[in-house]
């Protein structure tokens, strides 16, 4: 193969030397970014195939994938529900009048039950666009991609800007995702409702939902277990259960400087796991409405960090994970 500038720069912007935990990235044809940890598969980052950007698969400490397959593919045995669940992903129901968080194929298959229900709901449907990274790269014992996100409405017009920080990383027997954001009201005001379908998720392997009853549990720092988790506010909250024949989890750790903290959890029994620091009256009808104005110019900083993890919270020292977090500066 003949080296030329134009194959330099190829091989520059579509691979990345490693870390020194062994963290390498690469550039996809399609634009996204694919994550690895000592030439194993980690996550990808994917930009081009739904109104968001995700991220899935996503692999846990010993190898097993952490995320369900549907949407993206449909796999037997399987819950096949909500389409908008795609792995890891950030939406929310109402923002200055457009939906971030459901997608056409939500609403098609409202239509296909009920033929007609969908399409008030499908006319507000936004879509939250990648549009350049600010960085992609390995340094010392993580992996950064920063992507710039367009919120933009359902004629394209502009709500707001979004800038999002995602660090991988690896300790002992965890694998880390650090997701740093700030949704920048770039455009001007916009009204962020209080809603339920809001905030930081992940769509968890089937064998984990609580529901299967195979073993899944839910716990959050404040002692909620299970349902009765759904709508509290704690620190921390974590998710484990049996994937593969192994006992894996995932918690996610809440920053103290992260808005609304402690968030509020939206997670379920069947799998969804969603930290919602933008409910009050969406979870309880008879609570306050938070909605509130983010005025032109402002940033609303939310900070999270998901912890892949053997075990359940107790043997994986959560609550020891989270108060170290803390301590860091965000």
């Amino acid at each position: 193969m003949k080296f030329t500038p134009a194959l330099a720069l190829f091989l520059i912007t579509t691979a990345f030397a490693a870390a020194d935990n062994g963290l390498t990235l690469d550039k996809t044809p399609s634009g996204g970014v694919i994550v690895k940890l000592n030439g194993q598969p980690f996550a990808e980052y994917i930009v081009d195939q739904a109104n968001k950007p995700y991220l899935a698969p996503v692999y846990g400490p010993t190898g097993k994938q952490m995320t369900r397959n549907y949407t993206m593919t449909t796999v037997d045995g399987e819950q096949h529900d909500h389409p908008h669940h795609r792995g890891i992903f950030f939406g929310h129901e109402d923002l200055g009048g457009t939906d971030f968080w459901a997608e056409k194929k939500t609403y098609e298959e409202a239509n296909t039950k009920k033929p007609g229900s969908g399409d008030a709901h499908m006319a507000k449907l936004g879509s939250t666009k990648h549009r350049e990274y600010r960085e992609v790269k390995v340094s010392g014992d993580s992996a950064v991609i920063f992507d710039v996100i367009d919120w933009l409405d359902g004629t394209g017009k502009k709500l707001l800007e979004e800038e999002r920080r995602m660090t991988f990383s690896s300790a002992g027997n965890t694998r880390i995702i650090d997701m740093d954001q700030e949704l920048i009201a770039s455009e001007g005001a916009v009204k962020i409702e209080d809603r339920k379908d809001a905030g930081l998720s992940i769509r968890l392997p089937t064998s984990m939902a609580v529901d299967s009853k195979l073993g899944g549990q839910i716990i959050t720092s404040e002692g909620k277990t299970d349902a009765e988790a759904w709508s509290t506010h704690a620190k921390w909250c974590d998710y484990h259960g049996p994937v593969e024949g192994e006992m894996l989890g995932v918690a996610i750790l809440n920053h103290p400087s992260s808005f609304g903290f402690p968030t509020g959890w939206h997670v379920r029994t069947y799998g969804l796991f969603t930290a919602n620091a933008f409910a009050s009256k969406g979870f309880a009808k008879t609570a306050p409405d938070i909605a509130f104005e983010l005025k032109a110019g402002e940033h609303l900083k939310l900070r999270h960090r998901l912890v892949f993890h053997s075990g359940d919270e107790k043997s994986a020292k959560i609550a020891e994970a989270w108060d170290a977090y803390a301590k860091a500066v965000k």
